[in-house]
């Protein structure tokens, strides 16, 4: 894997992977950022929650599971001196559609938690990552009503 930044003045770069897609990364700015992209930490919680959520969607849909919406959001805390690293993490997991199996959904999780996402992986290695979901029941119309909300641990850790 190869990727890149190309500086555009100030803390305004844009990045590149080996594929030529590009995004803007900047700096806030109380540091001389133009506040016009992504922070690189904020990325670290976009390849977090990307990379888990691929694997999820993907598992549920092999196993029949009607998802109409489905979100993953990572809230990271940050040591408050510098180098301001992650502290911990919290992964959620926001699934919508028609009579979701929650077995099925814990087991989707699991997988990727415990075999599939590199991100968790490598960064459960440095701070603990705790996760969760919520599971809403599709009405139609944009009218849906919570099911269920809990916490997830992996089966050799529920005990």
């Amino acid at each position: 894997m190869d990727a890149k930044v190309i500086w555009k003045g100030n803390l305004s770069f844009d990045g590149q992977n080996e594929s030529g897609s590009t995004l803007q990364l900047d700096g806030d700015s109380n540091v001389s950022g133009g506040d016009g992209g992504f922070r690189p930490m904020q990325l670290l919680a976009i390849g977090l929650a990307g990379c888990t959520a691929m694997d999820v969607i993907s598992i549920m849909t092999k196993k029949r599971q009607n998802v109409t919406a489905f979100e993953v959001q990572v809230h990271a805390d940050r040591a408050e001196t510098h180098p301001k690293v992650f502290t911990e993490a919290t992964v959620e997991y926001i699934f919508t559609g028609v009579g979701i199996d929650e077995i099925a959904l814990q087991r989707s999780i699991e997988l990727s938690v415990s075999t599939y996402c590199p991100a968790q992986a490598m960064l459960s290695q440095v701070m603990p990552i705790s996760s969760k979901y919520k599971i809403y029941e599709d009405h139609g119309n944009g009218q849906r009503s919570l099911v269920k909300e809990a916490e997830f641990r992996l089966p050799e850790l529920a005990n």
